[in-house]
């Protein structure tokens, strides 16, 4: 029935521009005989490709002129308008009766006064339109017969349920015989202790003898050293034994010996660092061995 719609607006309206565009919008989407149709305005600016303003200003202009009623009492789908237009369902029914007797009769242009047959809600119930909610023919879509629904069976579930903890904190675990991780003396985590609890474990001492510290320093004075860094960490907070032994490292590797002079490669001697050097003091030595070696331009 849109094309007979839409038939009538090409031949028969007196809308001109935007109105006329908004009107073949909505005649685009009749159904049935009845013209009526549902439409949102923003979907109307899109097919006009008009403003929001001149939309409305059209759709004000067709109600004046009669040639577009909107149903205040109907909603498409998502509370869209419902719209009909009248004078198109007057048109249709006329041209239904008079040649449902001839079809071959000519029926006479609409007047004015042609009357539009009164509009069956229920059938446009089939096409999306109901009633708006709250009126007195607007039954629930989703009970038809209009009957009250009953309480729900489901016991309310009550304010505030759902699993705590025994205390009511997140840190907490769930069982209370459970001991908390990540906390200090936990079974998950390292012991730390203090820089003068810690003692020099043979690993650490061995990693000294053999990168040279020990025949660098001597005894006493890697005693010495160690001495001087448990003085300069007293004050600083508990670590585990491996952050210990890694601080004590870098410092007896930058400790100098007291008595013994640097070991230095001298350029006359040629001969390479030992193997007690820093890493700085080896590549100083490196450098200052290559530079005595003859190049054969002197």
């Amino acid at each position: 029935m849109s094309v007979d719609a839409r038939e009538w607006v090409w031949e028969h309206s007196s809308s001109r521009g935007t109105a006329r565009l908004v009107l073949l919008s909505i005649a685009d989407r009749v159904p049935d005989e009845q013209c009526a149709a549902w439409a949102s305005l923003a979907s109307l600016v899109e097919r006009t490709n008009a403003s929001r303003t001149a939309v409305r200003d059209a759709l004000t202009s067709l109600t004046e002129s009669g040639e577009l009623n909107v149903l205040d009492h109907l909603q498409g789908p998502q509370r869209t308008t419902a719209y009909r237009l009248p004078r198109a369902a007057a048109w249709l029914a006329k041209v239904a009766e008079a040649r449902h007797e001839d079809p071959d009769a000519y029926v006479e242009p609409p007047t004015g006064s042609d009357p539009a047959p009164e509009l069956d809600e229920k059938r446009l119930r089939r096409h999306g339109i109901w009633p708006k909610v709250g009126t007195d023919n607007a039954p629930s879509r989703r009970n038809p017969t209009g009957a009250k629904s009953g309480t729900s069976r489901r016991n309310p579930t009550p304010r505030r349920a759902g699993v705590r903890t025994p205390q009511g904190t997140e840190s907490n675990p769930q069982n209370r015989r459970e001991p908390k991780v990540n906390r200090k003396g936990s079974s998950g985590g390292a012991a730390v202790t203090s820089a003068g609890e810690w003692q020099v474990d043979p690993t650490t001492r061995a990693w000294a003898q053999q990168q040279g510290h020990l025949d660098r320093l001597g005894e006493e004075g890697l005693a010495a050293a160690d001495a001087k860094w448990r003085v300069h960490r007293a004050d600083w907070k508990p670590r585990s034994a491996s952050a210990w032994a890694a601080d004590w490292r870098s410092w007896i590797a930058r400790e100098h010996a007291q008595s013994r002079p640097n070991l230095y490669a001298r350029p006359e001697s040629g001969t390479a660092p030992t193997g007690g050097m820093t890493r700085a003091e080896a590549h100083t030595a490196a450098l200052l061995a290559a530079l005595a070696e003859p190049t054969g331009t002197e």
